[in-house]
């Protein structure tokens, strides 16, 4: 697996205690090497989870981080923030994606790690709320989980359950959590279409599964998911599960 050195500075049971998904440093840090962030300036960090992603910007950049959830309460957000000293540069934030409490144009950057599928899939989400909070030249960038290619003729054998999921007595209403798993090239039109941004990157991370599975074996241990991120990784025997990084610039 490709050496991530900033993250490598970071204590590995510190991130595994924080971390809520497939580790968000490695992430951060490969989509970093196509943003040009610089000291003072003002980054929104959306869906930031526990916050580890705002205090590695903090540290290793010297930004202004807006750290931006819905699940993680603010309050227990600033005290990790205060505990890693950071708590000047970082700014806590419980809101939810489509109601945002920021300016338009308040942002040089708007980021997100391992969360913008869950709403940015949405076609009006890029053009109406994402890049509106940043500056005309601003920066964006995200990194999600996603699919090599479309699944065109349906969804492979071992991979349709986690699309198309059965109903359970602990899950009655369980209908498939993946269908915001996109292609690259299915992301990059989502955003060019609307002749909003310049991409700058857009690829998928080399072996993705060696950074997905040390999440996964940890989530399975420590975690009451009714799926199995290990089941899940193993299932995919055609590798089509991806980690793309997409990277751009406000026109």
């Amino acid at each position: 697996m490709k050496k991530y050195t900033r993250t490598a500075k970071y204590d590995e049971d510190w991130i595994c205690q924080n971390w809520m998904g497939p580790n968000p440093l490695y992430l951060l840090e490969e989509l970093c090497e196509h943003l040009d962030l610089k000291p003072g300036m003002k980054v929104l960090d959306m869906g930031c989870g526990k916050g580890l992603t705002s205090i590695f910007l903090a540290k290793e950049f010297g930004v202004t981080v807006f750290a931006n959830d819905l699940w993680i309460p603010a309050t227990e957000n600033l005290q990790r923030f205060e505990q890693s000293q950071v708590a000047d540069k970082v700014f806590p934030i419980n809101a939810e994606a489509h109601a945002l409490p920021y300016a338009n144009g308040f942002f040089d950057a708007v980021i997100s790690i391992d969360s913008y599928h869950y709403y940015g899939a949405d076609e009006m989400y890029f053009p109406c709320t994402f890049s509106r909070l940043v500056k005309s030249g601003g920066q964006l960038g995200i990194v999600v989980p996603g699919l090599v290619r479309e699944y065109e003729n349906g969804y492979p054998e071992a991979m349709k359950k986690y699309w198309i999921a059965e109903p359970s007595a602990q899950y009655p209403e369980e209908i498939g959590e993946l269908f915001s798993f996109h292609s690259k090239d299915w992301w990059r039109h989502l955003w060019e279409k609307t002749e909003i941004a310049k991409i700058t990157a857009c690829y998928n991370i080399e072996k993705p599964k060696e950074i997905w599975m040390p999440w996964a074996v940890w989530s399975d241990e420590n975690m009451d998911f009714n799926v199995k991120d290990t089941d899940f990784l193993a299932d995919d025997v055609n590798d089509d599960l991806a980690l793309i990084v997409m990277a751009g610039v406000k026109k």
